[in-house]
């Protein structure tokens, strides 16, 4: 091979050197206070003809009233849905004239109110935005439809299983802080009225509780006269709390099994307490992060995919937020290898914790985080963005400037260091989502302790042994109706009137199931709100059965599937439809008659 053919193969096979990082250019951020107390940023920006505003407060969803989860993103949700001087349609009309846009959100910590337009629209965007956020009316026909639409929306999630392992996770590390409070409930949705929307966003938007961003092709003067103008009269409110109890303290590795019968993935989630943003290990916490499983580089990435083939992807995250925070790993897995997946990622949290990482592992993670960051911040949006972010967690003023020689700055030593405060399996939580049937073997050298529970956050027994099959017969009556019973075994114990119990998103509801027998098949009906059904088939195997009913809804034909368990004069089970929208339902029962 040539001397040239030599230094080809090489280059190819050798990444080149990272460049010496460029200064960032930024604009520089002149900040003024209204008498009312409202902190206001300017950005000036004139490359585009394009004008922004953030107006962000320091409360959110952990703030939510504690009989009314979900009331922040209602709030929310409603802000352009009517004001005192517009209706939600005048509202969308006039945005969309203007091709503008404007909207609300939160988070768990801070809440934000969003416009942006053409330059040549700075005024009329602007009004708008001083419009929803001083003077929302939360009309009540509109109000009763957003509560619909949310209600749908908490059907909808429970079918996730992200949000059901985010959902116990967030119960089990957060105990009585609000961060354990994910989501809206059904009765909490049912619960809120226009006055508590009213009472509430009284409180939490006020001016000196408040930072407005403008961004753009702007005139600081000319812009401030119109939010004097516009904001002025708002009047200051009193300063909202965060006094939230602390997290409960880890002991022990507990594992949570939330069950969806049938699923063909497991959604492993592993997790530690960890940092608060503003917390001095924040660098080294990022830089460790990075290493460990933040991009498709890492080795929790590179050992559970690229190595074991047992997902898609497998990832840590960082979840620092202003009163506590949560460090975690994650991945959806095949089902018959999730075992093998908590062996894998409890090798490498132990390993980042008992080995220093190489010198070009960190390399790598810092050249990485240094040389992304600039990418951040090349948008206007992108700028205001990380402003918003600063004011928010009372990050220092030089943030922006420093974040390149802070991250540079952390050593090997450091990134173990905070490996072994912050990634502790000994004390984990563990939350699989999966089939807790075909997951009871996998799992159950991982844990002491394991519990169970359902899709709709309740409570379950302990995992038994998978119901035995063997012997089944099956027997035809009418229309493909069928029962099985093993040998010695009778019918008798299943036949009556069962009073059935279901959890749904919508609230609890209520059923009748009878079953009698009929030349010794059972046979059965199920009556409830939407109606009455005969059961197509009913197979029964000692105490476990298994129905399907048809039924019709507003005129859609519904296909059930109900299985269950008897256990004396009760019955525990689960009801899945043909409609993706609707989740696994939950249901207990007593024998009535």
């Amino acid at each position: 091979m040539s001397q040239i053919e030599t230094d080809l193969e090489t280059f190819r096979r050798e990444p080149p050197a990272p460049l010496a990082p460029r200064p960032l250019n930024l604009p520089v951020p002149e900040e003024t206070t209204l008498s009312n107390g409202l902190r206001v940023i300017f950005v000036e920006n004139t490359r585009l003809p394009f004008v922004t505003y953030r107006l962000a407060f320091p409360t959110g969803d952990a703030h939510d009233l504690p009989a009314l989860p979900g009331l922040t993103d209602v709030l929310t949700g409603m802000l352009n849905e009517g004001t005192t001087t517009r209706t939600s349609r005048q509202i969308a009309d006039a945005v969309a004239r203007i091709g503008a846009t404007l909207g609300a959100g939160a988070g768990s910590d801070n809440t934000t109110v969003a416009a942006s337009a053409l330059a040549g629209f700075n005024d009329e965007i602007l009004e708008l935005m001083a419009d929803i956020t001083l003077r929302p009316s939360f009309p009540e026909d509109e109000l009763e439809l957003t509560k619909q639409n949310a209600l749908q929306n908490l059907i909808a999630q429970r079918g996730q299983p992200s949000f059901l392992a985010n959902e116990r996770l967030a119960r089990v590390i957060y105990g009585e802080h609000p961060y354990s409070v994910v989501s809206a409930t059904p009765e909490s949705i049912a619960a809120m009225s226009r006055d508590d929307l009213i009472n509430f966003h009284r409180r939490m938007f006020t001016p000196n509780n408040a930072v407005l961003v403008v961004g753009g092709d702007i005139k600081r003067e000319a812009a401030l006269a119109r939010i004097e103008d516009l904001f002025g009269a708002w009047q200051p409110g009193e300063p909202v709390e965060s006094n939230f109890p602390a997290p409960p303290a880890r002991q022990g590795r507990t594992l949570y099994l939330v069950d969806r019968p049938g699923s063909a993935q497991s959604n492993i989630v592993i997790a530690n307490p960890a940092i608060k943003r503003t917390d001095p290990d924040y660098f080294p916490m990022l830089v460790m992060h990075t290493i460990l499983g933040a991009n498709a580089s890492s080795r929790i990435f590179m050992n559970l995919r690229e190595d074991k083939g047992y997902t898609y992807g497998a990832y840590t995250s960082l979840d620092a937020r202003r009163t506590a925070g949560t460090f975690r790993a994650t991945a959806e897995v095949r089902t018959p290898v999730t075992g093998e997946s908590l062996k894998e990622f409890f090798y490498e949290l132990e390993r980042i914790r008992d080995e220093v990482v190489t010198e070009k592992e960190l390399r790598d993670a810092q050249s990485y985080l240094t040389g992304i960051f600039p990418i951040r911040l090349e948008t206007l949006d992108g700028l205001i963005d990380q402003l918003i972010q600063i004011k928010m967690h009372n990050l220092p003023e030089d943030y922006l400037q420093t974040y390149r020689e802070r991250v540079s700055a952390v050593t090997r030593e450091e990134v173990q260091r905070v490996a072994r405060l912050y990634v502790t399996p000994g004390s984990a939580v563990i939350v699989i989502v999966g089939d807790a049937n075909a997951l009871r073997d996998e799992v159950k050298d991982y844990a002491d302790e394991i519990e169970m529970y359902d899709s709709a956050g309740g409570r379950k027994n302990a995992l038994s042994s998978p119901p035995e099959k063997e012997g089944a017969k099956t027997n035809t009556h009418g229309r493909d109706m069928s029962s099985t019973t093993p040998a010695g075994n009778s019918n008798a114990g299943f036949i009556g009137s069962w009073q059935l119990e279901i959890t749904s998103p919508l609230g609890p509801q209520t059923a009748t199931l009878v079953v009698d027998e009929d030349g010794g098949a059972l046979r059965g009906r199920m009556s409830s709100s939407f109606g009455e059904a005969q059961l197509d088939t009913l197979t029964v195997n000692d105490d476990i059965f298994n129905a399907a009913v048809a039924l019709k809804i507003q005129g859609m034909a519904i296909q059930a599937n109900i299985e269950g368990r008897r256990e004396g004069d009760a019955l525990n089970g689960t009801i899945r439809t043909n409609m993706p929208i609707v989740p696994p339902l939950m249901f207990t029962g007593r024998r009535s008659g």
